[in-house]
């Protein structure tokens, strides 16, 4: 028997609906420690940080590298042990202090790190060597806010949140900026604060598409924007456009092959979720809140599934 187009829907509806949430594992810092979460909320490893981190990463050999320090990035086993660490000092016409905000382990075994203050990107060796250095332009110079995420593209070339200029910068190996994005205030009047009520165009996060697109978490300004190559926006998230979701200071983000996005949303308050997966017609699928284990300055997340990480861009990081 052949059941009506209505019922069909009905049926269709009726299993989405039944469905299993997705069913991830979290790994992140905040109240002093960094911990991997299971999907049942328990702590599977956890190690003592005392730094507000503003990066995190789950390596493919298995251990950690971890944001330790204000300019100290430090790879850590599973059994708690520091196998390396590389320190930033000031360099160049640095006379002042130097911040670490983005650092990314890469195919070749050099961990590229991302020094504000000194207004530069290092590839450095497992001998903490540089072997490379890509000078940034910065508008506004301030250590705390030269940078924010920082990814190395398959290109070669560099993809920079620059929070204090407010803008998302392309450079190539030269330090050449080959592409940038300015974020606006959408209309708003800027006011200071992490929280809700604070507005800017401090961005954090960016990631680049495989279709060339740019995917932007944008720190205090509320959204999550995607634009081409031109600077058009081609789809945004705004600040209370999910219901029961407030985006509070936008952070990390993993773009998952189905085309769904997993958000971290900072300083939000207590009843919000850390991290939420939302679909391109803006459903949300899948939302993150422990306050047991992280609190409300849980900034850099790297989610996984039950098995490892999802196949994604800047899920394995």
């Amino acid at each position: 028997m052949r059941l009506p187009l209505s019922a069909l829907t009905a049926l269709s509806l009726a299993a989405a609906a039944a469905a299993d949430p997705p069913a991830y594992r979290v790994l992140a810092q905040d109240k002093g420690h960094v911990a991997l979460v299971g999907k049942d909320g328990k702590v599977e490893w956890e190690v003592e940080c005392r730094y507000n981190s503003h990066d995190v990463h789950l390596l493919p050999n298995g251990n950690f590298l971890l944001h330790t320090g204000p300019a100290t990035v430090t790879e850590v086993s599973p059994d708690m042990k520091a196998v390396w660490k590389y320190e930033a000092t000031p360099a160049g016409a640095n006379k002042g202090r130097v911040e670490v905000h983005a650092f990314q382990r890469l195919a070749d075994g050099t961990t590229m790190v991302a020094e504000s203050g000194n207004r530069r990107i290092v590839e450095v060796d497992r001998d903490g060597k540089i072997v490379r250095e890509v000078p940034l332009t910065v508008r506004r110079p301030d250590a705390h806010r030269d940078t924010r995420m920082v990814r190395k593209l398959a290109s070669g070339n560099y993809l920079v949140c620059q929070e204090g200029d407010g803008l998302v910068r392309e450079y190539d190996a030269a330090g050449k900026t080959v592409w940038e994005y300015a974020l606006d205030l959408n209309g708003k009047k800027e006011a200071p604060g992490h929280g809700p009520e604070g507005y800017g165009t401090s961005v954090y996060g960016a990631i680049r598409l495989a279709n060339g697109n740019t995917v932007i978490a944008g720190g205090n300004n509320h959204r999550v924007l995607e634009v081409d190559r031109a600077g058009k926006v081609v789809w945004s998230l705004d600040q209370k456009e999910l219901p029961g979701i407030t985006l509070a200071w936008v952070t990390t983000l993993h773009a998952l092959p189905n085309g769904n996005l997993i958000v971290g949303n900072c300083h939000a308050g207590p009843d919000q979720p850390q991290l939420f997966e939302v679909t391109r017609d803006k459903k949300v699928v899948w939302t993150f809140k422990n306050r047991q284990v992280f609190g409300n300055d849980c900034a850099s997340h790297h989610v996984l599934t039950p098995d490892g990480p999802p196949r994604g861009i800047d899920c394995i990081r």
